[in-house]
């Protein structure tokens, strides 16, 4: 009966894969998942249960997905330096939430970045925090509105005496000052969360900042923006036991009943590749970004953060405020297949939401696809044309994007390494 509007969900599908293949994507928060990885998403573990955890599982049948999801753990404990690790949160989001639900309560004072400011919307009161407590309150930013205010920030937490304080951006271009707030926090009994969605593969790739040993009490994050996949959630702390069993019971059954075994295991062949690949990775990316921030700002646009070397993450921030606007240049750059999102910068106010006056671009996935500095000052004239010379450029996309087809920093072509693996993974 239906037979015909299958095929029409599985052409869409088709259209997707061929289109995206063709686009430029600068999405901050998307990523590729290289064909081993996608590979292991079409297995028998996309219909099963694991609730609890290796071992001590509600379900039987479990002994195989037990034994990735341990070698998961144990790798992204090397990873990141930590004690503890929990893996069932299906997103960044989740992840958030089963930490506020164990140690938000109502009237409960938490710090966070504004909107404006970066803050992601899990931080405020119409999302996941808002569910525990609206005594929400912004950090105090400095005059260019990308850094937090140190001194005016130490005075409000002693001020406000917070329970929590959420570090940690949508729009994230500068690490945070976790050691100079880790000071403040102890003296008022604050805990600090990191939120490293963004930048997850950063720090694994240790080019960013190292949270954990620089004062956060736990850090969380979704697994797909700068970290290779797939879409999950993790928490990370090095905490000691009682409070983590209460993370531990905030992950499940608080937030989350069963959760995706397949793309589990995607996520442990990720880990696997970022183990091998992440610190190459990152230092591209990073570079990248730079390198494309300049250009674009020698072209004319107002690039944001110049200052401060535009960024230090695989984001750029540009204001196109005097190109009509984040929602009229992403939708032209969008119809000639550049795919970014508009974006709220720190000036605006929050009834900009729908129209704001920046961009947000990304290069992470561009980076894993193999391009370089060279193809970021392609991608900047691609921009320009597009956007100040008004001009058609799609078919020249499509052109420059046909050369990058095949995710590297991966296994998928063993030969062809883009890295020297670690010796941690030369031991073993």
């Amino acid at each position: 009966m239906f037979a015909k509007k299958i095929s029409e969900i599985e052409n869409l599908i088709q259209k997707q894969d061929e289109w995206r293949c063709q686009c430029i994507n600068l999405i901050a928060s998307e990523n590729v998942l290289s064909q081993r990885a996608r590979a292991a998403g079409c297995s028998d573990f996309a219909h099963r249960y694991a609730e609890g955890h290796p071992g001590e599982r509600y379900y039987r049948g479990t002994s195989y997905i037990d034994e990735i999801e341990s070698q998961l753990k144990t790798n992204l404990k090397i990873i990141f330096e930590c004690d503890h690790c929990e893996v069932r949160p299906i997103s960044g989001t989740n992840a958030n939430e089963a930490v506020f639900s164990r140690f938000v309560g109502p009237g409960d004072v938490v710090m966070v970045n504004s909107t404006p400011g970066g803050g992601h919307i899990s931080h405020h009161r119409r999302g996941s925090l808002g569910k525990f407590t609206h005594n929400i309150i912004d950090f105090p930013v400095t005059a260019d509105g990308y850094h937090i205010d140190i001194e005016k920030a130490a005075y409000l937490i002693e001020k406000t005496r917070p329970k929590l304080i959420v570090v940690g951006k949508s729009l994230f271009l500068f690490p945070e000052p976790l050691a100079e707030l880790a000071e403040v926090c102890r003296r008022s009994k604050t805990l600090i969360m990191y939120d490293a969605a963004h930048v997850l593969g950063l720090i694994a790739g240790k080019r960013f900042q190292r949270p954990l040993a620089e004062g956060a009490w736990l850090m969380t994050a979704s697994t797909h923006k700068t970290f290779f996949g797939s879409q999950r959630g993790v928490i990370l702390s090095n905490m000691e036991e009682e409070p983590w069993r209460k993370i531990d019971r905030g992950a499940f059954p608080g937030s989350s009943s069963n959760h995706p075994l397949h793309t589990l295991a995607q996520m442990a062949i990720c880990a696997y590749e970022m183990m091998d690949f992440g610190e190459t990775y990152a230092e591209d990316t990073i570079r990248n970004a730079k390198t494309l921030a300049a250009a674009l700002d020698r072209l004319g646009f107002d690039v944001q953060g110049r200052e401060f070397g535009y960024t230090e993450s695989h984001q750029v921030a540009v204001n196109v405020r005097a190109n009509g606007g984040g929602e009229k240049v992403s939708r032209t750059l969008e119809a000639n297949d550049i795919i970014l999102n508009m974006n709220m910068l720190p000036h605006e106010p929050l009834s900009n939401h729908d129209r704001p006056d920046g961009i947000r671009l990304g290069v992470q996935e561009m980076t894993r696809f193999g391009m370089g500095e060279a193809e970021m000052g392609q991608i900047a004239e691609l921009i320009h044309a597009c956007i100040i010379g008004k001009k058609d450029v799609k078919e020249d996309v499509n052109r420059f994007r046909a050369q990058f087809r095949e995710a590297r920093y991966s296994y998928d072509n063993f030969g062809e390494r883009r890295a020297e693996p670690l010796k941690l993974m030369k031991s073993a």
